[in-house]
This record gives C-alpha cells, sequence and structure tokens, in this order.
C-alpha cells in the first residue's frame, strides 16, 4: 500500500470518527458479487439494435434508442428487473463497508445488496428510492441508503434512459439537494463509479460554481489504472492513458482525489486497512474460568476489573460477550470508569454481546454463538486473550470457545495478545505465538520479543497491566502490525 493511500486513510478514519464520512457506490462494486454492469446489461440491446457494445460509450444514449425503436420501456425494465433480482450473496466488500460506523451511503445501483449487508450488520438502514421516501424518518435508524437511481423491485421508476436524466433535476429535485448537501458537509469516498453519470456530473458542478474550489470538502475515488493487458496494441494502451491522466487531472476541479490501483481486488485490501485503523482502540476480551490457576480468585477478579478500567482510562473501547469468571469483572471495571466517574454511560464505549442461553439444539446453538463471536471480532482491532478453562463433566478442561475466538481473531487480522501468565488456553495461544511470532506480527526485533515474553511473566496486578498496554501502544505508531 502507497503512502497516498496511507495517508487517505488516516484522514478518512478521522471524516468517520467525526461523523463526517459518507460513500458513494458505483456499478463496479456490484461486480464482484456476480452482478454486471452497465455495458454488460445492456449487451443484448445494443445487438438488437446491430450495434457493437463494445464500440459504445454513451450507454444512456443506447438505452434510449431501445426505447425509441419500441416506443416503450419494458425491454429495459426486465432486463433490470430480471438481472437484479437474481440471487447474489453479499460479497465480503460489501460486508466492510456495512461494519464502518458511516451513516450515509449514497449509490445509482439498482441491486439491494447495500442494504442487506447493512442489516445482516444488524443496522436499522432507512432505503430512499423515491421522492416521498425523503421525507419519511425511519424510527431508530443508523443508516441511510440513497439509491438515486431507483430500484430493482421499481424498474419503471428507474433512471436509464436520457429521457429520465432530462427530467431528472425537475422530478427529482429533492435528491439532487440531499446529495448536494452530503457533498458540502461530508468527505466522501467514491469506489466502483465510473463519473460518466450525467446527473453526478450535474450536481459535482452545481456544488462547486455554487461554493467554489476552495471551499469544498476533499473527497476520493478509487480508481484502477489502465492496464495496457487490456488493449489490443501500445497505441492504443498510450492513448488511454493520456486520456485517463486528464480525465484525473480534471476530477480535481471538483475536489476529488483519485486513488490509483493495480488491480481491483485492492479495494478489498484499502477496506480493511480502514477498517482495522478504525477499530484499532477497539479491544475484545476473550476469556473464561472455572479457576484461575496460579491466582486466587480475588487476585484473578481485581486484575480483570482493573484492566478493564484502566483501557477504558486510556482511551479504549471494549467488547465482551460475557464469558464464564471473567466478563462479569470486565463489565463492573468498565463501568466503573465510564458511569462513576463520567456520570453517563456511552455504548460506544462498552459492547456487550452475552450468548443467547437455553438453546437445545447443538448444531443451531453453535451456529449462532459462531455468528455472535464473528460479529463481536469484526468491531474490534485488539483481541487480549485471559485465562480459558471450563468446566465440563467435573473435570477442568481448556476452553474450546476461547479458543473458536482467537482462530477468527486470526481470520480478522486482529492483534493477538494472549496473557499467557493467566494459563490455560491463554498459555497455550502464547506459547502458538511465541514459537514463531513472525507469523503473527510484522518487523519482529527485541523490542518486540521482549514486550511480548512479559505477557507470560508472573507479576503485580499494576506491572501485568502495564505490559499489555505497553504491548499494543507498540502497535500505534506503524513499525508493527499484525499479520
Amino acid at each position: 500500500m502507497n503512502k497516498e493511500i496511507s495517508s487517505f486513510i488516516d484522514r478518512y478514519v478521522k471524516e468517520i470518527k467525526n461523523n463526517s464520512a459518507a460513500m458513494f457506490i458505483g456499478a463496479g462494486f456490484s461486480k464482484s458479487a456476480g452482478y454486471v454492469d452497465w455495458k454488460n446489461l445492456l449487451k443484448d440491446v445494443a445487438d438488437d439494435l446491430e450495434l457493437d457494445i463494445d464500440k459504445e460509450y454513451d450507454l444512456v444514449s443506447l438505452a434510449q434508442y431501445c426505447y425509441n425503436k419500441n416506443r416503450n420501456r419494458s425491454i429495459i425494465n426486465d432486463l433490470i428487473f430480471d438481472e437484479f433480482n437474481k440471487e447474489k450473496g453479499i460479497d465480503e466488500n460489501h460486508r466492510i463497508i456495512a461494519r464502518l460506523p458511516i451513516f450515509t451511503y449514497w449509490t445509482t445501483n439498482y441491486d439491494s445488496l447495500i442494504e442487506e449487508a447493512l442489516e445482516e450488520a444488524q443496522r436499522i438502514v432507512d432505503i430512499k428510492y423515491n421522492n416521498k421516501q425523503l421525507s419519511l424518518t425511519k424510527l431508530h435508524r443508523d443508516a441511510v441508503v440513497y439509491k438515486m437511481h431507483g430500484d430493482k423491485n421499481n424498474p419503471d421508476e428507474a433512471i436509464l434512459i436520457k429521457d429520465d436524466y432530462e427530467k431528472y433535476y425537475r422530478e427529482h429535485a429533492q435528491f439532487i439537494t440531499a446529495l448536494s448537501g452530503d457533498l458540502i458537509s461530508k468527505t466522501f469516498l467514491f469506489i466502483g463509479f465510473s463519473f460518466s453519470d450525467p446527473n453526478i456530473d450535474y450536481i459535482l458542478s452545481r456544488v462547486r460554481i455554487d461554493y467554489g474550489e476552495q471551499n469544498n470538502r476533499q473527497h476520493y475515488a478509487i480508481m484502477r489504472r489502465v492496464n495496457e493487458k487490456d488493449y489490443n496494441n501500445r497505441a492504443e494502451y498510450e492513448y488511454a492513458q493520456r486520456k485517463h491522466e486528464f480525465f484525473i487531472e480534471d476530477l480535481k476541479r471538483y475536489n476529488i482525489r483519485a486513488l490509483l490501483i493495480d488491480e481491483y481486488k485492492e479495494i478489498t485490501d484499502i477496506l480493511n486497512e480502514i477498517d482495522k485503523r478504525l477499530n484499532h482502540n477497539n479491544v475484545f476480551i476473550s476469556g473464561s474460568a472455572q479457576e484461575y490457576g496460579k491466582y486466587t480468585e480475588k487476585e484473578a477478579l481485581e486484575f480483570i476489573e482493573s484492566l478493564s478500567k484502566e483501557l477504558i482510562l486510556q482511551d479504549f473501547n471494549i467488547i465482551s460477550g460475557f464469558g464464564l469468571g471473567v466478563g462479569s469483572a470486565v463489565i463492573i471495571g468498565a463501568l466503573q470508569e465510564i458511569y462513576m466517574k463520567r456520570k453517563s454511560i456511552n455504548e460506544d464505549r462498552l459492547l456487550l454481546r452475552p450468548f443467547p442461553q437455553g438453546i437445545e439444539d447443538n448444531n443451531t446453538r453453535q451456529i449462532l454463538w459462531k455468528k455472535y463471536r464473528e460479529d463481536m471480532i469484526s468491531r474490534s482491532g485488539v483481541s487480549i486473550f485471559l485465562f480459558g478453562n471450563k468446566l465440563v463433566d467435573g473435570e477442568i478442561v481448556l476452553a474450546n470457545g476461547v479458543e473458536s475466538e482467537y482462530k477468527i481473531a486470526l481470520e480478522r487480522h486482529c492483534l493477538i495478545v494472549p496473557v499467557g501468565c493467566t494459563g490455560y488456553m491463554a498459555e497455550e495461544i502464547w506459547e502458538k505465538v511465541d514459537s514463531n511470532m513472525s507469523d503473527f506480527y510484522t518487523n519482529v526485533d527485541d523490542v518486540l520479543i521482549e514486550a511480548f515474553k512479559k505477557l507470560n511473566s508472573k507479576s503485580s496486578k499494576s506491572e501485568l497491566i502495564t505490559n499489555i498496554l505497553s504491548f499494543i501502544k507498540l502497535f500505534e505508531n506503524g513499525k508493527y502490525s499484525p499479520r
């Protein structure tokens, strides 16, 4: 990841934390989930008109030609309905953007992947695809999706042909006003968008003229570099590259900076990095304890409470699944710092996901619990592992739930912080990491090794807490990062 993209991520994360970020999702974003782009959608239309889709760039006009020939839009309506009502699974990119605490999403897409991903992430989404919906507010919403070109389930109202675009400023003026306001007040990230849409061009021009280039917010667009492999010869490639450079320079008139990538798969890397940096201060505490090994119960609970309290004091947020013998102490310590001193409970500082009990069917229970674990860990950047044992048939065994959380945290590239001196599963995880630290962290050196060793050294409560926090903070300046 180059410095320009890394710097953008830092700025965009700040905007997200300030509730000043928005996303604009184009058709290209849904291609990875299996949907077609405009060109492929209209291929049959072009064939019917005896035109070559590969030679057509003004696709709005192409759709209009189809309407002109048939004097109705039933063919185009059927294309939209048939294509976008095909069952497509939510892909990783949609899941990531749904996890981000962004309130405002704009799209020209007809599909429902954005709202489905938001609902899967247990968010309350308010969908707007016609004027009437703009005046209504869904209760307790925490995300709004503006589908400015309509929805797959209402193809008659979809914006597609030239007639639709020519009347848009009059018949959908409310959307123009809403988007203009967001472009002025929020920092947008455009993904999968070609900027060939006449409506967006009109709105960007209006904002630029009304407010001037100096007063507009900085926006960003992820765009793929021109690739020589996509062209028949060197001359075609050089021409396309030169035109692309002029286009990128022209975007700057609207305060849109292009973030260039070589392959579309890099979008996932960028989104994951935004997610990771945003969640760096979110700490998931994994652990359960029927007994406390080297520690007395009093020592262990006081340690967990103090660790939880200190994490809140150091501006970390805590996520917990209420593990037996650990979860209650986590909550007590966090609430003492959040409520007793600040006189209010901030749900952003302490997120609890108690596992649902009383589910008799073992398979159903395990599937649901796995989803709970994935949901909690997806919201965190750091995973701390404590103790990790449970009672089975009268015997103390290692907690397989803590092991599952460790594996999920690895998959999510969380920072793994096993406090080995607490024993049991936490000690096993510590030993796995210690055997080859380079598999878990980048740029391993003597400083990192020494800090990690201290996680397995039984010491006083305050010293152990200092060792845990010191290890986590080594990863704040970018020298080290989780694999």
